[in-house]
């Protein structure tokens, strides 16, 4: 109601034929100007159209800036006509003007955003399938296991992933057997090396026994020194043997892994699809065909694409094998010979030959500049 006041005031103030004011009603035309203006809007700022009795031409008033006013100036919707709403949209008004004749402020430009989609129903939709995919795999291994169900066989590469997980526990054991092996060694060279230390000590103090306690020390020095370094072969071949089977081997079983479970999915969505097209084929059992054939040749890349993965890798960890424990079965017996044999030469050329390092004792250990 309040927008409309200044329509209604303009419209009662009579003008001539030129579209010009009265001076008689100039005093009363400020007064109701002044009144019917809203708070805060400058008179400097607005435009009031007008038409004349006789004439159907319009007007346009401006209206200077009313004397004494000091409020800051806030904006105001007004209802213009359509001609001085083109004169205010060319002078970069924000003002929108519909239809209707009703004047909008703009709030900025209208972007129209996507679909938003629910991520409840995502998550629903996943949780349905995973539950449809376990329930179809799981009857599938249950046929299998009682017998009922038919499998994909590979022959050649079955019968080499059982020798890969034979061969691993053989390794495990070997592994196991020469961890035992360099424990008990490192105890008896500690054993040695404090034999030697009290031969020593007794060869000092004891001087009509010099001599046999001398050469006793020197030869269980000498015992300790070479145990040390049979015990870095040693330990070197089990870093390296423990590398195979640990990390080598156990990667190629965890692809063998996933290479049955794709199995298992294919022979699961391939006993759907044998059974659908045993049906009846209508109107509704043709879209579940349809789509049940696409679901099996999805798995069927999927289960091709691991057998052959399971291929590559069973080779190059063949490769790799036969390299790795050519070197370490080498390193090992050179190393246990010359040991017993008391070559102490052939057996540093030994380690030298593997670029094996022995560990200085107490070299690991900070200084206790370093601990400061």
């Amino acid at each position: 109601m309040a927008q409309e006041s200044p329509k209604n005031s303009a419209a009662e103030i009579p003008v001539t034929s030129n579209g010009q004011l009265e001076e008689s009603h100039e005093h009363s035309f400020n007064r109701d100007l002044k009144r019917s203006l809203p708070v805060g809007l400058g008179l400097s700022e607005t435009k009031i159209t007008s038409h004349g009795f006789d004439s159907t031409k319009e007007g346009v008033v401006e209206a200077g800036a009313f004397p004494g006013f000091s409020a800051s100036p806030k904006s105001s919707v007004i209802s213009p006509t359509s001609a001085a709403a083109s004169r205010l949209a060319g002078q970069g008004c924000d003002l929108i003007i519909p239809t209707g004749g009703k004047a909008q402020q703009k709030s900025g430009p209208v972007v129209l955003a996507d679909e938003v989609k629910n991520p409840a129903m995502e998550k629903l939709e996943l949780v349905r399938k995973w539950s449809l995919n376990t329930y179809k795999c799981t009857r599938q291994i249950i046929s299998e296991k009682l017998g009922r169900g038919s499998r994909t066989v590979d022959l050649e590469l079955e019968a080499q992933i059982d020798i890969l997980r034979d061969n691993k526990k053989k390794y495990e054991n070997i592994l196991k057997l020469a961890q035992t092996l360099s424990t008990q060694l490192f105890q008896m060279v500690h054993t040695q090396r404090q034999l030697g230390d009290a031969f020593a000590d007794l060869s000092l103090k004891s001087l009509e026994l010099h001599e046999e306690f001398g050469y006793n020390a020197d030869t269980q020095k000498l015992l300790a020194k070479n145990g040390e370094t049979l015990l870095g072969a040693i330990n070197f071949f089990i870093a390296s043997v423990n590398t195979l089977v640990n990390k080598t081997i156990e990667d190629t079983l965890l692809t063998v892994k996933q290479y049955e479970s794709a199995r298992i999915e294919y022979d699961a969505y391939r006993t759907d699809l044998e059974e659908l097209n045993l049906g009846p084929r209508d109107a509704n059992t043709l879209p579940k065909i349809e789509q049940s054939q696409q679901l099996f040749q999805v798995h069927k890349e999927k289960y091709d694409k691991m057998r052959n993965d399971v291929s590559i890798k069973l080779k190059f960890l063949e490769e790799n094998k036969v390299k790795v424990l050519h070197n370490q079965l080498v390193l090992f017996h050179n190393a246990i010979a010359a040991y017993f044999a008391g070559n102490q030469k052939q057996l540093e050329q030994t380690l030298k030959q593997f670029h094996i390092k022995l560990k200085t004792p107490g070299a690991d250990a900070p200084s206790w500049l370093e601990e400061q």
